[in-house]
């Protein structure tokens, strides 16, 4: 079966995407922090060094409490100072003229955010290392936020049938079925469903909305989640379907929100939770999936 595509949206025309995979596409978690005026009363520096364990190099350390911190510090032209973490840990872009006292008491004042964007970054990197899904019969598939089990069987009827009840997935090939062969069928599969459903979901939020769209269609990227034109074009990406409905009804609102405020600011989050209140979690939800932990087609 072959895959679904889809013409990319009219760069011409206004698009508002929604950040997919955040923090694994180059879209990391980062915070700005005013930087301090040079008369600014500071507290001494704590940054001590590991004997036990050589500081990497191009990096700083600093001690934290019980905790060691190792960073990347770039100086630039900018105003504050920025912390990003990446695969690489902390990165600190800072004045050329603030001191690296003052750079360590800055870290010590966002020190909560700090370890909580790492703790994040090493689950999603743990997550990584979890052993692929098997396509083969008996294989397990996150569908609608819950795991279903492929079943091969040369007999069946119809290309593919699924059992709501016993959470089966039969798609009719032989058991020796080349791997590819296997995923075309479900990938097909899972693409309709994921059209289906956003049909359905569609009107309904637009309908709390007020809002009216001229079209949609299923995406394919590997950057976003969804997309919406100034026009009214709504595109979805397919793979929402592994999600529970609660996390497509939260694209869904987000990209149908844009039709009244086609921007990012406080109002369209206002319009988000007007129809989703539960949106903070929802999008801390998806950010929180690495691509890793989804079937790789």
């Amino acid at each position: 079966m072959k895959l679904l595509r889809h013409n990319a949206p009219d760069p011409q025309q206004l698009a508002l995407q929604l950040d997919f995979f955040a923090g694994d596409f180059s879209a990391q978690p980062k915070v700005d922090h005013p930087a301090p005026t040079p008369s600014a009363p500071l507290m001494p520096s704590t940054a001590t060094s590991e004997p036990s364990r050589p500081v990497p190099a191009g990096k700083r350390r600093i001690q934290i409490g019980e905790h060691v911190l190792d960073y990347s510090l770039v100086r630039s032209k900018r105003r504050s100072i920025g912390f990003m973490i990446d695969d690489d840990g902390l990165r600190i872009t800072a004045p050329k003229w603030v001191t690296l006292t003052e750079i360590d008491n800055a870290i010590h004042e966002k020190q909560r955010w700090i370890f909580n964007k790492l703790n994040e970054r090493r689950e999603r990197s743990a997550r990584r290392l979890q052993p692929q899904m098997e396509w083969r019969d008996g294989g397990k598939l996150p569908y609608f936020g819950d795991d279903i089990t492929l079943r091969l069987r040369a007999n069946l009827a119809v290309g593919v049938q699924y059992d709501s009840e016993t959470r089966e997935l039969t798609i009719g090939l032989p058991q020796d079925a080349a791997e590819q062969q296997l995923k075309d069928r479900v990938q097909g599969w899972l693409q309709l469903e994921a059209k289906r459903i956003f049909a359905e979901r569609l009107p309904l939020y637009a309908e709390k909305l007020g809002v009216s769209y001229q079209s949609f269609a299923l995406s394919s990227a590997t950057t976003q989640w969804g997309s919406c034109t100034a026009d009214g074009r709504i595109r979805l990406n397919w793979r929402l379907i592994h999600f529970s409905l609660p996390l497509i009804d939260y694209v869904i609102a987000h990209e149908l929100s844009h039709l009244r405020e086609m921007n990012h600011g406080p109002q369209f989050w206002a319009t988000v939770q007007s129809v989703f209140p539960e949106f903070v979690a929802a999008r801390k939800a998806l950010r929180d999936h690495a691509p890793e932990t989804l079937p790789i087609f």
